[in-house]
């Protein structure tokens, strides 16, 4: 039986290849994304479960 490929050795044998405008919109709305929910999560644990500082 033949041994299979290492994956580190796929990944050194493919090409480079330059991000699509697409791909760099959707990387870009999901960093903004997580960013607002994150603030927003923030704002509701201050507001709903206050620590009593």
């Amino acid at each position: 039986m033949a041994e299979q490929p290492k994956l580190s050795e796929e990944l050194k044998k493919m090409e480079w290849e330059p991000l699509l405008p697409v791909e760099k919109k959707l990387i870009s709305y999901s960093l903004i994304l997580g960013t607002v929910l994150l603030g927003i999560l923030v704002w509701v644990s201050y507001t709903f479960f206050p620590t009593g500082h």
